[in-house]
């Protein structure tokens, strides 16, 4: 049961290292592929400052399919190569957006959001889905986010049952 308070330090690397402890502990005994993701998603949600939308999209017949999220509602289909997501997941690389209107083909689902970073889901060198946050700041996201949220989506990429979903 997740009993964390709110992690408050301006330490960024002890924060994810934190966060990413409490992420191993709600999914690697968990064996649904909707309660891992949706628990992941809760936690960020509730852990992290300063965002407006957190979740994941997968990667379903040849495009990205929304999943697990907290925020508005948003786009359910991205075609591969398209706005932030679709680009990450087709280059399997992180994507910060330090202001989301200067991307060229950026895919509006919440005009409040700013900036944003994207983390793509890699498995057996599979694509399995993308991690999509939001934020109402500009350059909400830096290095470090980065670094803490690949190691989030590793942990993910590891132990959600993925055979399971697509």
């Amino acid at each position: 049961m997740y009993r964390a308070k709110k992690i408050v330090t301006d330490d960024l690397e002890l924060y994810y290292k934190t966060v990413n402890k409490l992420l191993e502990s709600q999914v690697c005994f968990e064996t649904d592929w909707l309660a891992q993701l949706a628990n992941a998603v809760a936690l960020l949600g509730h852990q992290m400052a300063d965002i407006n939308w957190v979740g994941f999209y997968l990667y379903k017949n040849d495009e990205l399919v929304l999943g697990p999220f907290q925020g508005k509602p948003a786009c359910t289909h991205i075609p591969i190569g398209q706005g932030v997501c679709g680009t990450s997941a087709e280059t399997l690389e992180t994507i910060i957006v330090t202001d989301v209107h200067e991307f060229s083909g950026h895919i509006a689902c919440d005009a409040a959001s700013a900036s944003e970073i994207v983390v793509p889901i890699v498995n057996g060198g599979q694509l399995k889905g993308v991690l999509d946050i939001d934020s109402p700041v500009k350059c909400r996201f830096s290095l470090i986010d980065q670094n803490g949220l690949e190691k989030f989506t590793k942990i993910l990429a590891d132990n959600v049952h993925w055979n399971n979903i697509c």
